[in-house]
């Protein structure tokens, strides 16, 4: 699955008000058994979003028609647990192209950073002025700027900055996987090998 260039995001969001969610919970084992990345957002939360007769659980955001977007706004320590890189790919393929939380686990964030998917680490004042904001108004929207690494309330204008590593922020602003990189600098490579050559 290619990954899509990613500037500015300007969406409403799915609010999932919950700390510590581990990746069992975001894309459970059962469902790890395809090597690519497509289908898997068919499943993300699948033991959240459907009860045991496979009927959906209507008090869960997913399932709540009022919510939609293309960001995903979290509570602390999104993404703990075991280090399946399915997770990344269960979010990205559902939609979202960002998660917002006060804390990531860093396995999280690196698999994420790695598949196109935003992951944006702000305050817990900040993060629940933004809970609060979906609660009151589920159309609200936030923009987020990667190049400005900043995510603005629309409806206040209040801002807050992320950090980011600047070579992931790159890949991501062109698209690119570890290995795109590398093609792109495949001449660069090729002249320093062969100014080196003994």
């Amino acid at each position: 699955m290619p990954i899509e260039k990613f500037k500015l995001v300007k969406s409403s969001c799915v609010p999932l008000n919950t700390e510590n969610v581990d990746t069992d919970q975001i894309i459970p084992a059962r469902f790890l058994k395809a090597t690519e990345r497509k289908g898997f957002g068919d499943n993300l939360f699948r033991d959240w979003r459907y009860d045991n007769h496979n009927n959906e659980i209507l008090s869960f955001p997913l399932n709540n028609p009022k919510y939609s977007g293309k960001i995903l706004v979290a509570g602390s320590n999104f993404g703990c647990g075991s280090s399946r890189e399915h997770a990344a790919w269960a979010i990205y393929d559902y939609g979202f192209r960002v998660v917002i939380s006060s804390f990531f686990a860093d396995i999280f964030r690196n698999n994420a950073l790695n598949n196109g998917l935003l992951p944006v680490q702000i305050s817990d004042n900040f993060l629940n002025k933004i809970f609060n904001i979906i609660k009151e108004d589920a159309s609200s929207e936030l923009i987020v700027d990667l190049e400005k690494q900043t995510v603005t309330i629309d409806k206040t204008k209040e801002q807050e900055t992320f950090e980011i590593n600047s070579y992931k922020k790159q890949c991501l602003l062109k698209g690119y996987d570890d290995i795109d990189y590398l093609l792109s600098i495949k001449d660069k490579i090729e002249e320093f090998e062969n100014k080196n050559v003994v």
